[in-house]
């Protein structure tokens, strides 16, 4: 690949070993800066793709003569060479947009490649799903890629999805006030485990903002969007208080609210049987898909307690930030009683605890790999049921807080209760059976 690089006219090939914001400057030739227009990428693509063409013309990159080749490079010029069009990174954009780059890269969002990679489960989905971005991946897309796993992915087939920055301003118009519409944000945050948006649209809050962009409400009407409140002043890092999860360290003063979490983390694989940390603890951390401190909770709380203060009394903000920590305590409890049945099961021999869960507890990060009926009753009621209880009590939406979180965590709770008694008293434990005898009712089987 160097050499055909070399072969094309590239300067030097470090792109290869990263450095790519300092590499991508060295690409782009002096007659090609702003304020030229390459009238070659305009007239092919005018016949080729038109739609990309008129978006461009629609965007604040045409009107200040930001051109293709300032984005993509200049060695793309026939059909037969279009893999030479440089792919597009947040580091490009940074070249102009360093501030938001580097904001970005500081999120959650830029971590969203490498945690969906990190999940065990990412590398058993079809072919279908792994490539083209139509699984975790057409979501996931947004994180942040090195050059290498650029370069993975070019090599495997996979010709888009590199970029960053277009998930929000989705190119070729990379519109601010497209990304600024909490519709922006609906593809991704939707659905099984984070219904943010459906939350979001019909509470209060949705509601309002979406009369407004009907034209029912002034456009001065207050409403906040998801931008308000997760990105404070344009703030690309998008972090939220409670983390993806709501999982954090330290541990509650209270015993039991600090079993529970100790029960949960232990299930997430990040404490041990004896409640020390785990090597994922480590990827947790390198993910920032909690809050680890008790300072870093307290700064986005404060954070998000001064957006709340805009348009509400501080005392009824606190009050109901407070009510979704008590959800999130409340979920734990139910939760974290199911997981112990579950566990209690792997210890006494009435399910075989798979090869790949490192101790005696359920694997949350299985997913739908879970192997047994039970355990993926349990995987449910953490993945959809424990999410909508408390993400439903933050983004005050009543109905989803109860109807579809806390209601279903409690009949989660009781159907795992009747599970576990129904495999008790039809599964011989592992090691009581007699000498030769197979083992009978087997839930695996």
């Amino acid at each position: 690949m160097a050499l055909k690089l070399r072969e094309m006219g590239f300067k030097d090939v470090s792109c290869l070993k990263g450095g790519y914001r300092e590499w991508a400057k060295a690409q782009l030739p002096i007659e090609y800066k702003v304020g030229v227009v390459r009238t070659e990428c305009v007239t092919c693509h005018t016949d080729v793709t038109p739609g990309i063409v008129q978006d461009w013309k629609l965007s604040k990159h045409a009107q200040a003569d930001v051109s293709c080749s300032i984005c993509h490079g200049d060695h793309h010029m026939t059909p037969e060479d279009f893999d030479l069009a440089i792919p597009v990174h947040p580091d490009r954009c940074g070249m102009c947009h360093q501030v938001k780059a580097d904001q970005f890269k500081k999120g959650k969002h830029s971590l969203a490649w490498g945690v969906m990679k990190a999940m065990p489960m990412a590398h058993r989905m079809p072919t279908g799903l792994a490539e083209g971005t139509k699984g975790c991946g057409g979501c996931h897309r947004i994180g942040y890629k090195t050059e290498a796993e650029i370069r993975e992915l070019k090599e495997s087939g996979a010709g888009f999805g590199y970029v960053s920055c277009d998930v929000c301003h989705t190119r070729h118009t990379f519109s601010k006030k497209e990304a600024q519409q909490p519709q922006a944000c609906q593809t991704c945050h939707m659905g099984f485990d984070h219904a943010q948006w459906e939350m979001y649209s019909s509470s209060k809050h949705g509601v309002r903002y979406l009369l407004k962009q009907a034209g029912v409400l002034h456009e001065k009407s207050s409403a906040p969007t998801c931008q308000t409140c997760h990105m404070q002043e344009g703030n690309h890092a998008v972090r939220t208080a409670w983390g993806f999860l709501a999982v954090r360290l330290p541990l509650s003063g209270n015993k039991r609210a600090a079993d529970d979490s100790t029960t949960i983390l232990q299930a997430l694989g990040v404490l041990d049987p004896q409640g020390k940390p785990t090597e994922r603890l480590e990827i947790v951390k390198k993910f920032d898909m909690a809050r680890l401190t008790q300072e870093d909770w307290v700064n986005e709380r404060i954070k998000m307690l001064k957006t709340c203060n805009t348009c509400h009394a501080l005392n009824f903000a606190g009050a109901e930030l407070e009510k979704g920590d008590e959800m999130i305590r409340q979920s734990d409890l139910l939760l974290a009683e199911a997981v112990r049945i579950v566990s209690d099961l792997y210890r006494e021999g009435f399910i075989q605890k798979p090869k790949t869960y490192a101790s005696p507890f359920p694997d949350f990060l299985a997913f739908h790999d879970a192997p047994t009926s039970i355990e993926q009753r349990l995987w449910i009621m953490f993945q959809e049921h424990r999410m909508r209880t408390f993400q439903g009590a933050f983004h005050a939406n009543p109905d989803f807080t109860f109807w579809q979180g806390w209601s279903p965590m409690q009949a989660d709770l009781i159907a795992i209760k009747e599970m576990a008694r129904e495999i008790r008293l039809r599964v011989v434990p592992t090691g009581k059976q007699k000498s030769g005898a197979p083992r009978t009712d087997d839930p695996r089987q």
